[in-house]
């Protein structure tokens, strides 16, 4: 079996090569209507740049696992802007989609945690829809609309986790067939645990992205060893490879909050249980130190006894 291992968004390694450079809407309202236009573009041409420099730094190093910034476009999503980010750079994301899928990188993104579909106020729905299709955008500009993937968790439990749930199923609905197509469910590390997530991908048909950091400091009633086989099959209809949300804790009394790297010792026993399944799986890790503590990581996993790297960013067991 083989992992691959990537990261998040910004290579620390590489120089001022922020994806995520922002315009505030207070900021916005001070200018003209000249300079309000130069400075929306100005700011999505360096976030793009940026990214586009992030996706040959994981070329060069042989990492076939990114996340995109959700913040490449300011303003995309607020209502008194939204404009039109695609003509202006139909190059720009046509030229990473390229490079993306000429090396067999896995693309996804992460909305935050304000897209939700488990509230009782309709226009928290709407913003949620409107943000998925902002994401959507983005990957149909690159071109990887088909096989890129946008993840998002369950939300908010609001005192009445059942009611919320039930409000989830409902909401979703608002969402267009092709861009729930290409969402994927996580588990948390407060609320919805893995076995509650995975019934609503297996129901929806929505892959169920596992975040082991979150099922140990969120755990089911059934333990994740029995779960994976269940949560690997959700993967199966979009025919892409299972992806695992890997990080490890600050310390005992910050539990939930991410390390700078990934304590190898911390994933011993899930890739132990991976290696007995037998199957592919790609390793997102999400430490501080992004790029630097995914390198590291493959190191680490590459010093195991049986284990052999194959590349900058995979290695076999």
């Amino acid at each position: 079996m083989r992992i691959r291992i990537g990261f998040v968004s910004q290579s620390w390694s590489l120089w001022e090569a922020s994806p995520a450079r922002a315009l505030t809407y207070t900021r916005y309202k001070q200018m003209s209507v000249d300079e309000r236009v130069e400075k929306l573009h100005s700011v999505t041409k360096e976030n793009l740049q940026n990214t586009l420099r992030t996706i040959y730094f994981c070329i060069a190093h042989g990492i076939q696992v990114f996340r995109f910034s959700s913040s490449i476009v300011p303003l995309a999503t607020h209502p008194e802007v939204k404009w039109d980010f695609v003509k202006p750079f139909e190059h720009e994301f046509k030229e990473i989609g390229q490079l993306v899928k000429r090396y067999g990188i896995r693309s996804s993104f992460h909305p935050n945690q304000f897209t939700l579909f488990t509230s009782d106020k309709p226009h928290i729905s709407e913003n949620a829809v409107m943000d998925m299709a902002y994401h959507y955008d983005m990957l149909q500009a690159m071109g990887l609309e088909k096989e890129g993937t946008i993840n998002i968790h369950v939300g908010g439990a609001y005192g009445n986790k059942e009611l919320a749930i039930e409000r989830f199923r409902e909401n979703i609905k608002l969402l267009p067939e092709n861009i729930k197509q290409r969402m994927t469910l996580e588990n948390d590390d407060k609320t919805y645990t893995t076995e509650e997530t995975l019934i609503l991908c297996e129901e929806l048909g929505v892959p169920l992205a596992f975040d082991y950091h979150h099922e140990f400091a969120n755990p089911s009633s059934i333990s994740y060893e029995e779960l994976l086989p269940r949560v690997f099959a959700t993967w199966n209809d979009i025919g892409i490879i299972p992806k695992i949300h890997i990080s490890s804790p600050l310390s005992e009394k910050k539990l939930r909050h991410h390390a700078d790297y990934v304590d190898v010792q911390f994933i011993m026993e899930f890739i132990k249980v991976v290696m007995k399944l037998g199957q592919d799986v790609d390793f997102m890790v999400e430490a501080k130190y992004k790029d630097e503590a995914a390198l590291q990581l493959v190191e680490d996993i590459a010093k195991i006894r049986g284990v052999k790297r194959l590349s900058g960013g995979m290695v076999e067991l």
